[in-house]
């Protein structure tokens, strides 16, 4: 009976490791026969977009010419002088805008009564003296100034700025009817003798530059 007893015990004990041996090799089949889990996939980098405030375009200084007539004091010309003084001038008995002292040959002058800068119509006169020797404001405009430069005009605390549009030459004999006009465009118009000296005082053309304002849809605008 001992003996039957422990064989039956071998006989268990045989069957139970074998069956753990199959459910070793069946957890193992399963371990290695299994899908792998996809790999995590990695977190996409996000983009912050911050709003943009829009950055204000900066105003010209000719964006704020004046509007209201002014005396002008001073002119700028572009590629000929910094600042130069006028004078106010008024007209000779026949009618002529004035011109500047002989000994000033660094000086505009304006016609005094007549149209302002910063006015809404009319031609701005200015003149300056031409000298035989090549010395004086005249001939620097006539080697100088030309269509697309600029002017500026200053006096009591304001300006008015403006654009060559259009250079002339005309005989001195033959005038330029209209220039003097105080209606219409407003316009800067700067003349000066040129041409041949003939005597004192005395050319035979005269040089005629016609300037437009610089401005929001080209007319001079408030003072800010």
């Amino acid at each position: 009976m001992a003996g039957t007893r422990s064989g039956n015990r071998r006989t268990a004990l045989v069957t139970t490791g074998a069956a753990l041996v199959v459910l070793v090799a069946a957890l193992l089949g399963w371990f290695l026969l299994r899908d792998d889990p996809a790999p995590e996939k990695a977190a996409e980098p996000r983009t912050t977009v911050t709003p943009t405030t829009p950055v204000p375009v900066p105003r010209t200084m000719c964006d704020r010419s004046a509007r209201a007539g002014f005396v002008p004091t001073e002119i700028s010309v572009e590629g000929v002088v910094r600042r130069a003084r006028v004078l106010a001038v008024p007209r000779t008995p026949n009618d002529v805008p004035g011109v500047p002292p002989v000994n000033e040959k660094n000086v505009f002058a304006w016609d005094l009564g007549g149209v302002e800068p910063g006015s809404d119509a009319g031609h701005v006169l200015l003149n300056t003296h031409t000298w035989p020797d090549g010395s004086a404001m005249g001939n620097a405009l006539l080697g100088a100034l030309e269509v697309g430069d600029e002017l500026v005009l200053r006096g009591d605390g304001r300006f008015a700025c403006y654009r060559v549009t259009e250079r002339v030459e005309v005989r001195d004999s033959d005038g330029f009817p209209g220039y003097k006009a105080t209606d219409g465009p407003p316009e800067v118009v700067i003349i000066v003798c040129s041409g041949e000296r003939t005597g004192p005082g005395q050319w035979t053309h005269r040089t005629l530059w016609f300037a437009e304002p610089i401005g929001p849809d080209s007319n001079p605008t408030p003072v800010s």
